[in-house]
């Protein structure tokens, strides 16, 4: 007895709730059918179904039973399919959203060498700091920055976001820098207003983590629009590396606060569901993962600083 189809087959005739609309559904004979089952319970040691001529029903072994074997036929279904989706070449429209500042920096470049070594895929990127239904709207896969995922989300962590706290030298030089957390309060801060408590800079430091209430004339949605103000010495900002790891390197902007550190963000791979993953969705998160790492390429030179 094949013991996978005979499993098989008594799920589908439970789902079914008879052996002919069962046999229908499988192309097998009613007494082909009747058979496998039978088979099956006297492999097992126990009847898994009450028959009678108008109905039947589970015995509690046989709920037990179907229980255990929907995960097992799952898992089964998805490892054959994984093999399909190995062998076919990565094809096809795969659509693809990211945070507005680092698509807008970083995105070009990445997506230039997936598609040098996956030509068939073409690439529809949408940026957004909105949190976007990947089901709901149509797309394949989110990159999102967060320091902690929702749980229940299907994610592949694929590097660390780091945040800096700077300004530049000119805009140090006309107001001083701050040394302790608490000079920040008379200082013009660029605001992030996506940022939740955005008026509050939380730091960790020589006592833990402390916060601070910041305020200036500059708020912004865009880490964009924050940076260039800062490029101009309109005041303090926090950012990510991504975005002035360039400007920290050269130092147009340098670090302020040296005792004190800003909490690391992650940057994460989203897509709707484990099962039935894209031969391009798992060719452009694997990509993204060669290619990204820790230390991310525009963090390589900070290392130790």
């Amino acid at each position: 007895m094949d013991r996978i189809t005979a499993m098989q087959v008594f799920v589908r005739v439970v789902e079914a709730g008879s052996f002919v609309r069962a046999a229908e559904q499988l192309g097998l004979s009613t007494t082909a059918t009747s058979r496998l089952i039978a088979d099956l319970e006297a492999h097992l040691g126990g009847r898994l179904l009450n028959r009678t001529t108008r109905s039947l029903s589970l015995t509690d072994a046989g709920r037990a039973y179907y229980e255990r074997s929907l995960p097992l036929l799952a898992e089964l279904e998805e490892t054959e399919s994984l093999v399909g989706r190995q062998s076919a070449a990565p094809s096809g429209l795969l659509r693809l959203t990211a945070p507005m500042s680092f698509g807008a920096e970083r995105m070009a470049g990445l997506l230039a060498g997936f598609r040098a070594r996956y030509p068939q895929v073409d690439v529809e990127v949408s940026l957004s700091d909105r949190l976007i239904d990947l089901v709901e709207e149509g797309f394949d896969l989110a990159l999102r920055i967060t320091a902690q995922l929702d749980p229940s989300l299907v994610a592949r962590r694929l590097c660390t976001v780091r945040i800096v706290c700077c300004a530049a030298p000119a805009y140090l030089e006309r107001a001083g820098a701050p040394v302790q957390l608490q000079e920040l309060t008379r200082h013009a801060c660029l605001i992030y207003t996506n940022s939740p408590r955005c008026d509050e800079w939380t730091f960790i430091g020589p006592n833990g983590q402390e916060s601070v209430a910041v305020k200036g004339g500059w708020r912004a949605n865009s880490g964009d629009i924050l940076r260039v103000a800062a490029l101009a010495g309109e005041g303090i900002t926090r950012q990510p590396t991504f975005l002035i790891g360039e400007d920290l390197r050269n130092g147009r902007l340098v670090p302020v606060l040296p005792d004190y550190r800003l909490t690391d963000l992650f940057m994460h791979a989203v897509y709707p569901s484990r099962r039935h993953l894209s031969a391009k969705v798992r060719a452009l998160v694997d990509y993204l993962a060669e290619e990204l790492g820790d230390p991310p390429p525009w963090d390589g030179w900070m290392q130790g600083a």
